[in-house]
């Protein structure tokens, strides 16, 4: 190999073995035998673990551009709001199920407060939601979507159909198995119509009399 293709698989075998041990169950020893390697030679690509940690978000990052951008060709110029959340849905839906040891990985470096986390939330999840942010700006200037905070609406559909994905991962069993378009377009329309019948009923009445 090469010494750029021997540290792209110094990174790939890290990422498989913390998604599976997690980085306190991870010794250096551990990581240079996934990869192949010996001890010396992780540390000659990788100084320290930051350096690995970085490469690693760098590598993901760089993954999760590949795709987003092969999915956006998808993407009509002048998509409806409700073709683009539908895009948006299944893009995110896709995300989580087409290389599970990605979200596994990241939910071991939250849940055990490890930099990484923050490392891919500032460089990743902070751009993707000031992306989706900014669409909906447009939108709002335009009149067709109602005045409100662009940063929540964002968040509100991005963490909604992110957690599909989520439960979907860790609970196989229990979660749906329809196709992620139908869940989506569910999805879409509570999103953009709401959960309520436009009827007041009783308990809505401020009527005291």
């Amino acid at each position: 190999m090469s010494g750029a293709e021997r540290r792209a698989a110094i990174v790939q075998a890290a990422i498989r073995r913390f998604a599976i041990h997690g980085f306190r169950g991870t010794t250096t020893r551990e990581l240079a035998a996934a990869a192949g390697v010996s001890e010396p030679v992780l540390y000659q690509h990788f100084a320290t673990k930051r350096d690995l940690y970085t490469a690693i978000v760098d590598q993901l990052i760089a993954q999760a551009h590949e795709r987003f951008d092969e999915r956006a060709k998808k993407l009509e110029p002048e998509a409806t709001d409700r073709e683009f959340l539908q895009w948006l849905g299944e893009s995110i839906l896709a995300y989580h199920s087409e290389d599970p040891d990605r979200v596994r990985l990241l939910v071991f470096s939250a849940l055990e407060g490890h930099e990484l986390a923050d490392l891919w939330f500032e460089k990743a999840t902070m751009d993707f939601i000031r992306w989706v942010e900014k669409h909906l700006e447009t939108r709002i200037a335009a009149g067709a979507i109602r005045p409100e905070s662009p940063e929540l609406l964002a968040k509100a559909f991005i963490f909604m159909v992110s957690h599909f994905g989520f439960m979907r991962l860790l609970f196989p069993k229990h979660c749906t198995t329809a196709p992620d378009s139908g869940l989506v377009e569910r999805l879409v329309e509570i999103f953009l119509s709401g959960i309520a019948t436009n009827q007041q009923t009783p308990t809505d009445s401020h009527d005291k009399s």
